[in-house]
């Protein structure tokens, strides 16, 4: 039985000791290319994750190549926190990046990402799109960092995130009025204002119009120009959408029938739920039309919205598969793609009305499992599956073990390159996440943080009094617990009428992913 690491530190920062170069080996023809391709806001819920309605036939075809795993979870269900975990190797009480304004580069400014590691190794590194945090590119990381498509690249826009675009050009007005207003205000709006609009937008244009279009045929021209390099390359290639608002080409919203989407069957907020579980969808409600949104204990959204919302969620998301599909089929047309590690991973889940609520932010399964996608050079059982538990701070190690490189001894998840061989044998018996509930959120004005077990049977959510000056755990307050097998979906808080399983996973949590 494997005991891996797989949780939380209980407070204090790890020392990190970077690789000194001179102890690096120079690459080999043998070492693989590596597209490592992240797509904001991606649930598990496309062809491959079982949902046979929605439109991702080249995700499925890359998943046919190579290995799903299907219960992979995020460390924090919002970008800042997971991107930063995911790509130092580090959890979240250790890089301390706990909502969207923390910085890792100011708080650890010697802190060696994934593509920094890489790159001491003789990789060639580039950055498209959202890989860390939006506006954050950290270029420190890459040797070619934050490289953007023309039409976007003006220099008012570095502060913007790439989400942010609309095509209509009276949308463009309105937001560019409202955008000025806004940092007029406050010059140090977040996303320096742009974040703002109609939730959703369909023209009938040509994909490059539309940003993650743009990206995606910047990143073939960039494919080109690697591919003739005598060193192997780890081009991060971050997509936008499905990310709010769901502006996509009109076509991608025609595949779909909307009345005849299913509308989500738990639709209220999970019987016996402390105050402080749920987000308050305060990153919907910054959109047209939605600013009368409160917590969902106390708000509706009509029918007929909730169907546009999730048609334009399920239009994001099969447009942005046509694009990995076209990075994909160039890897092949330039005779790389047997030669190239390619990983597809999500941030964090999100809702699409479960729990009576939208995006993401919280601790629940729906907000914090992601889909995870991997095909690689001699990969063993092409096609199949995997139910082991994984997380996101696993990637770093796997990818090291793929591309035949040493491991930094700091890391703190664990290498899932053993599944491919045997996807079924004993792995991890539980995952790790957590969630900083702010007072502004939050509707009693306290301030928590919720940390995360999950095992194969059951979800155990544990919400302490946060301490935000120091970045210490106060008191436990309350507790949540799920039973997987009966409660998939996590409707009914049992901590209660199950005290002594509670007490044994909070004592597994406390012991954290050292513990085992």
């Amino acid at each position: 039985m494997h005991r891996l690491n797989s949780g939380i530190l209980p407070y204090p920062l790890v020392v990190l000791i970077s690789v000194l170069l001179s102890d690096c080996q120079q690459p080999t023809p043998k070492h693989p290319n590596i597209l490592f391709i992240s797509i904001d806001d991606l649930r598990p819920d496309i062809g491959v994750y079982d949902n046979p309605l929605i439109h991702t036939p080249h995700l499925d075809a890359l998943a046919a190549d190579g290995m799903v795993f299907r219960q992979a979870y995020c460390q924090a269900a919002v970008c800042a926190p997971s991107r930063a975990s995911l790509m130092t190797g580090l959890r979240p009480d250790s890089t301390r990046v706990w909502h969207l304004g923390d910085k890792f580069r100011e708080l650890h400014p010697d802190i060696v990402t994934m593509p920094q590691y890489f790159h001491q190794f003789g990789y060639h590194t580039v950055n498209i799109g959202k890989i860390f945090h939006n506006y954050m590119p950290d270029s420190i990381s890459w040797d070619e960092p934050d490289l953007r498509p023309a039409p976007f690249a003006r220099p008012e826009w570095l502060g913007r995130d790439g989400e942010t675009f609309y095509v209509n050009a009276e949308t463009q007005r309105k937001q560019k009025t409202k955008r000025d207003s806004l940092v007029q205000l406050r010059p140090n709006y977040y996303a320096d204002g742009w974040n703002n609009g109609p939730a959703w937008e369909s023209e009938e244009v040509d994909d490059s119009l539309y940003y993650d279009g743009a990206q995606a045929a910047l990143a073939m021209r960039t494919l080109d120009r690697l591919a003739q390099q005598d060193q192997p390359f780890f081009l991060g290639m971050g997509f936008f959408r499905p990310h709010l608002p769901f502006a996509a080409p009109k076509k991608y919203w025609d595949l779909y029938d909307r009345d005849s989407i299913p509308l989500a069957t738990n639709p209220f907020v999970p019987k016996g739920s402390p105050v402080m579980s749920m987000n308050s969808m305060y990153e919907l409600r910054g959109y047209d039309g939605f600013a009368y949104l409160k917590h969902p204990t106390v708000s509706n959204i009509s029918e007929d919205t909730v169907r546009i919302l999730k048609h334009g969620y399920y239009a994001s998301v099969s447009y942005v598969d046509t694009q990995v599909g076209k990075l994909v089929q160039k890897l092949k047309d330039l005779g790389i793609y047997e030669n190239t590690i390619i990983i597809v991973w999500g941030d964090h889940g999100w809702k699409l009305g479960e729990h009576h609520s939208w995006c993401k932010q919280t601790n629940y399964a729906v907000d914090l499992q992601v889909p995870l996608i991997l095909t690689s050079p001699n990969q063993p059982n092409r096609g199949k599956q995997t139910q082991a538990l994984t997380e996101l701070v696993d990637i770093f190690p796997s990818l090291c073990d793929l591309a035949g490189l040493p491991k930094p001894d700091y890391l703190q998840g664990t290498s899932f390159v053993p599944l491919l061989s045997d996807p079924d044998q004993p792995w991890k018996e539980a995952v790790f996440s957590q969630f900083h509930r702010r007072p502004k959120v939050t509707p009693d004005g306290g301030r928590y943080m919720g940390y995360s077990i999950k095992t194969k049977t059951h979800h155990y959510i544990e919400w302490h009094l946060w301490d935000a000056g120091t970045g210490m755990r106060g008191d436990s307050v309350t507790s949540e617990l799920y039973d997987n097998l009966i409660d998939p979906q996590e409707n009914e808080n049992i901590t209660e009428q199950n005290a002594g399983l509670s007490y044994l996973l909070s004592q597994q949590l406390k012991a954290g992913w050292h513990g085992w």
